[in-house]
């Protein structure tokens, strides 16, 4: 069956089943929603994360009953006194007897008892007391929240002391409530801004509120299901950020193409019923086609080792199903059930007097044939001048994504991916200012038979040797043997802050040299594990498997965009415009990132780095998402050309009728993910920042200039299929649209009917 024929059959039986439709929805989200909450969302333990040579390590350790504590660590720092001063050491003593008097607390190191001397500042200002967390480090959000309730009273009862604590614990403790911060602030900001953007765009509340009822709808009910589907599979804990991020934006998105699509068809004459299979034969093939563009292209995340891939790709897959699926089947039962009180809550805007100005312009403009609306006006320029046009957008883009193509570095954040004024934030920086290296210590997990004997251990003892003489290593080095003898953790502290240069050659300088000249050598195997190992292994998984992926997506797009256009050659060009657009995104990333340009208004302070996993699933997801408007529009265009339309006039024709609602699902986007680009953390700053940029770019530079430009450049080869091809895809046949006689795009044309006003943002 022909895809538009299943979105023609899906809004046909929707309107003729309208009670069923909607109290079916109704009934799933409700269903999905209480279900979800009431088990809750299971997430990725530190083994699961894992890849690589540090996955390897973690998993080592998990099967040889290494149960890795959550470790936190206290600093003490005073101006005025020092080590082995009352004041001072009253202070130390307090944490360390209060620690050891907690249940959830394992094993505490005090800097004033034997052996803690590399614990104590050189000049005795700063003193550190490291402790363990029983139980695993999964729990540490939970098991730290005592340890920080005695820093508290320890703090007010020293005030000439400075006291401050991060860890394991703590810092994952400040991520989860920082998220659930985040995500409320999102959802209370998004909804009214997208609103906003709608009822301007349809002049009507009832009619903006339809589209942010699907998208809410859609993204509760993914959020259930992932719910229900994390108890056997785990996910990453932030991916109901991504599946409201990229829910509402693309439910809003299908739902505001269909619906402007059956306003259109009404406001051509079109009775209620006819105007709402109209929409479904035409929009309603659109939003299949972008949907499953967007599930082929995020499902190449699962070609990934990575987990954080698989989690996304599970949720937006999931969100993105949903709101298809809504669009086809209860967005068309909703309109027919509303029928012309969609229009209700019509906004005052003719009262505006600029609004009043424009329409009576656009109406004169009309009148005499010349083109309204910005767009329209655009495009025609385009048309006269489509070679000068399609080289200074190329030129555009280009210089965009110059520096994502000579310039970009990846990097794992650690605690700079953290709001700056958080407490733990702060806390971690100071202590690694005080005791470098110290609180991101690599792990070094060495198996190979019994430890404790003859050259095995002699062997660990060169080991230690060798990294206490290395000045890329910090101190304290810890090592400590499982129950059996033949499993050693080795705490191997880098020196740096754990993202950066100086600790990525700490890593290397264990991995290919120290590692090699001592424990291989004596027939060992060790692996490294840690946060800056685990950000080199992420960031190799990228880099060696992020062509393979990225090229596969790329096929698997162009093959379904062949089939849903039958051409080749328009196939091809949505793909490489898609890719541009992306790229120009990736460079504006860079400039704002690493370059740090606008970082005071965005709150945060650049490191010079991308996330590691960012490049390939923004790739991913952008791509798809881009796929929008060129579906959309192509669509459009196609649908004139099978009227009997040129290509110039069908390029001037779809771009025109699709210039506002465009405009607005484009506006809508960019204004939810920049709601992200300002929340708190640094991963989900860039996500917002490149996928609002990548949006606007897509909707201006590509849709208006480079599309068109291509389009009537090629002319009548866009159309091109080989016809063995040909063959193989026969052409569909006409959808005859209800009310209409003839085949869908006959004599297109501008409607005479105005259009409501806000039709144009």
């Amino acid at each position: 069956m022909k895809l538009a024929n299943i979105a023609a059959r899906a809004g046909r039986w929707s309107v003729r089943h309208r009670r069923r439709a909607i109290l079916g929805w109704i009934a799933l989200v409700v269903l999905l929603t209480v279900a979800g909450g009431s088990v809750g969302m299971s997430t990725l333990s530190v083994t699961e994360k894992g890849l690589g040579e540090s996955g390897r390590a973690e998993q080592t350790l998990n099967d040889n009953d290494f149960t890795r504590p959550a470790q936190e660590r206290i600093l003490i720092e005073s101006a005025t006194t020092r080590a082995g001063q009352p004041a001072f050491d009253a202070g130390v003593d307090q944490l360390v007897d209060g620690l050891r008097a907690l249940p959830s607390v394992a094993a505490v190191s005090s800097p004033l008892e034997p052996g803690g001397a590399a614990l104590l500042a050189r000049d005795g200002h700063a003193a550190l007391v490291q402790f363990e967390l029983k139980g695993s480090i999964d729990d540490g959000a939970e098991t730290v929240v005592p340890s920080l309730a005695l820093l508290a009273r320890a703090q007010e009862a020293h005030p000439e002391l400075r006291i401050s604590q991060a860890g394991d614990g703590s810092i994952d403790k400040a991520i989860t409530d920082q998220t659930t911060k985040d995500f409320r602030r999102a959802e209370l900001s998004a909804v009214p801004l997208t609103l906003a953007v709608l009822a301007i765009a349809f002049g009507a509340l009832v009619a903006a509120l339809v589209p942010v009822a699907l998208g809410l709808s859609a993204v509760a009910a993914a959020i259930g299901l992932l719910s229900l589907l994390s108890h056997g599979v785990p996910f990453e804990e932030n991916v109901n950020s991504i599946v409201l991020l990229v829910g509402l934006a693309v439910g809003v998105d299908y739902a505001l193409f269909y619906q402007r699509r059956a306003r259109e068809e009404r406001d051509a004459g079109r009775g209620e019923t006819a105007a709402i299979e109209a929409a479904a034969a035409t929009s309603g093939h659109a939003v299949l086609v972008s949907g499953l563009t967007i599930v082929a292209a995020v499902a190449g995340m699962f070609l990934a080792e990575s987990p954080y891939y698989r989690s996304f790709a599970a949720g937006i897959i999931v969100v993105v199903v949903l709101a298809m699926v809504g669009s086809l089947t209860v967005l068309p039962a909703l309109l027919a059930w509303l029928g012309d009180r969609v229009d209700r809550g019509r906004l005052p805007l003719e009262r505006i007097a600029f609004v009043r100005a424009r329409r009576a312009r656009r109406i004169e403009r009309a009148a005499t044939g010349a083109p309204t609306g910005i767009t329209p006006r655009v495009v025609d320029v385009v048309l006269r001048k489509p070679l000068v046009s399609a080289l200074l957008a190329l030129t555009l883009l280009l210089a965009l994504a110059a520096p994502a193509v000579f310039g970009l570095r990846l990097a794992d954040h650690g605690t700079n991916a953290l709001p700056q004024q958080l407490a733990v934030t702060q806390a971690a920086e100071r202590i690694n200012a005080a005791f470098p290296g110290g609180d991101v210590p690599a792990t070094v997990v060495v198996t190979g038979g019994d430890l404790r004997d003859g050259a095995r251990a002699d062997a660990l003892a060169a080991f230690e040797s060798v990294l206490r003489a290395d000045d890329r290593i910090g101190s304290p080095v810890v090592t400590e043997l499982n129950d059996a003898g033949e499993t050693a953790r080795i705490a191997v502290p880098l020196r740096g802050a754990g993202n950066d240069e100086q600790s990525e050659q700490g890593l290397d300088a264990l991995r290919e040299e120290l590692i090699p000249a001592t424990l291989e050598r004596a027939g060992l195997r060790a692996d490294v594990a840690g946060a800056t190992a685990a950000s080199a292994d992420q960031r190799a998984d990228t880099v060696g498997r992020g062509p393979l992926i990225v090229g596969l997506v790329l096929l698997l797009s162009f093959v379904v965009l062949t089939v849903s256009f039958r051409s080749l050659v328009v196939a091809l060009k949505a793909v490489v415009l898609n890719v541009l657009s992306i790229a120009a995104a990736f460079g504006v990333l860079v400039l704002v990132f690493q370059e740090g340009w606008g970082h005071e208004l965005l709150g945060f302070t650049p490191d010079g780095s991308i996330t590691t996993w960012l490049p390939v699933f923004m790739f991913l997801l952008l791509f798809g998402l881009s796929m929008d408007y060129h579906v959309f529009i192509l669509s459009r265009i196609r649908e004139a050309v099978d009227g009997g339309m040129s290509t110039p006039d069908a390029v001037r024709y779809g771009l025109t009728k699709t210039a506002g609602v465009v405009t607005s699902a484009a506006v809508v986007m960019v204004a939810v993910f920049g709601i992200f680009a300002t929340l708190s953390q640094l991963d989900v700053k860039q996500i917002g920042v490149g996928l609002a940029a990548a949006v606007l770019i897509d909707a201006t530079i590509v849709r208006i200039v480079l599309l068109p430009a291509a389009m009537v450049l090629l002319g009548e080869r866009n159309w091109w299929l080989p016809r063995p091809l040909a063959r193989f895809l026969p052409a569909p046949a006409p959808i005859a649209l209800p009310g209409e006689t003839g085949t869908p795009g006959a004599n297109p044309g501008p409607t005479a009917v105005p259009e409501p006003a806000g039709a144009h943002v």
